[in-house]
């Protein structure tokens, strides 16, 4: 591992929601024992159903998350910037990997093997509260946009998952989430048309900001207001 790459990798992830509230030697335990993938865009960094173990924790890059419907369609249902954590220890989980991310864009992820987590388990054993929190999170975040999904409406949901889809963002300025109006449309169950109506109204009130495959939000109040019906 070249020393600017872990320098990057430690950074990301002494600055990761997951882990900031830890000890850094933590961080610099994870980068140590973990090596550095890089994947192209369209390339897999794991699939649903998959047996491999271990983490692969994002350093660069964006990946989408993807999962089978019942008709076996894939369905995005989120997406992984810096930070982020993929995959789970399938020792203590009890089953395979539970969606497909695929790069959205070139991105650098650092793989921690189930091994690989021992190994730091010994020195700081609270890697498996951190592991925990992470999980509790998704878990959340799915429930919530379950709730969404069942008891808002359109214009609703869609100013709730930018909302939360940005809530990770720790810079002063307007988050920019860099999903296309297709993309969001599926997230949340509604047509792109329909997406496209209320991105509109949206940018015509000055919340947001519409880019090519970007939306920046530019009032997180004004947002919050809609969401909250």
């Amino acid at each position: 591992m070249k020393r600017n790459e872990q320098d990057l990798a430690l950074q990301v992830l002494r600055e990761a929601a997951w882990l900031k509230d830890y000890p850094p030697k933590l961080a610099e335990s994870l980068v140590t024992e973990g090596r550095l993938m890089r994947l192209n865009i369209g390339e897999w960094a794991q699939a649903e159903g998959d047996d491999r173990n271990g983490l692969f924790v994002v350093i660069d890059g964006l990946l989408h998350s993807y999962y089978a419907a019942l008709d076996d369609r894939m369905t995005m249902i989120g997406f992984a910037e810096p930070g982020s954590v993929l995959g789970h220890a399938t020792r203590y989980s009890g089953g395979p990997r539970l969606v497909t991310a695929v790069c959205a864009e070139p991105s650098t992820l650092l793989e921690i093997s189930e091994s690989a987590l021992d190994r730091v388990a010994e020195r700081s054993p609270e890697i498996w509260r951190a592991i925990a929190g992470f999980a509790y999170a998704a878990m959340r975040s799915t429930l919530q946009m379950a709730a969404d999904v069942i008891s808002l409406r359109p214009r609703e949901r869609i100013a709730a998952r930018l909302l939360a889809t940005a809530r990770g963002d720790q810079s002063d300025k307007a988050p920019v989430i860099k999903i296309s109006q297709e993309m969001l449309g599926e997230m949340i169950g509604v047509t792109r048309k329909t997406v496209n109506f209320h991105l509109s109204v949206f940018e015509r009130d000055g919340l947001i900001r519409v880019g090519y495959g970007r939306i920046e939000l530019c009032d997180l109040s004004g947002l919050q207001e809609i969401a909250n019906g």
